[in-house]
């Protein structure tokens, strides 16, 4: 019997993130830095010339400021862990939600297992996040690997069209 061969494990580079979110016209990235995404996003994206980093001390500041950059027609992704998602529920709430802005969010799941969708992690504040999403209604994407960057760029433009939020929730960590 002839078996398979072994797939090639999924991967998710953060350079390919980065320069799909600088094709999509993103030119700011603010950061709360979180463990998951700091190697393999973060600190490049601390580096890229072409993207502007601000640090912002908490995740509803970061909120605001994506909100703001939006009326100025510029593009921004928030960049945290979910536990930040938790603290600025109440500012995505106003200002995203009920305002109806574009605040897009890049969201690393703390504690998540590899090759478990987070409604399935054990892992309880990374099992509530899809469901806290849906409550409010926001539209979230899950990324895992390179092949999930398009449909993520498309869905941060659509974000922009309709001016609503979204939350890109990282199922891997980005290498």
């Amino acid at each position: 019997m002839e078996r398979d061969p072994p797939s090639a494990p999924l991967v998710l580079h953060g350079k390919a993130i980065i320069q799909a979110l600088k094709d999509t016209g993103v030119e700011f990235v603010l950061s709360v830095p979180d463990i998951c995404t700091s190697e393999g996003l973060l600190r490049p994206i601390a580096h890229d010339p072409e993207l502007r980093l601000v640090r912002v001390c908490k995740e509803d500041e970061g909120v605001s400021v994506c909100a703001a950059l939006s009326f100025c027609d510029k593009r921004a992704v928030l960049l945290m862990q979910q536990t930040g998602l938790m603290d600025s529920a109440n500012a995505l709430r106003a200002i995203a939600v009920d305002y109806g802005n574009p605040v897009c969010m890049m969201i690393g799941l703390l504690g998540k297992e590899d090759g478990v969708s987070p409604g399935q992690s054990s892992r309880y504040g990374v099992r509530i996040i899809e469901p806290v999403l849906d409550v409010m209604g926001i539209r979230h994407v899950v990324i895992s690997s390179d092949q999930d960057i398009p449909a993520c760029m498309q869905a941060i433009d659509e974000a922009y069209q309709r001016s609503q939020p979204l939350a890109i929730l990282f199922g891997s960590n980005p290498q």
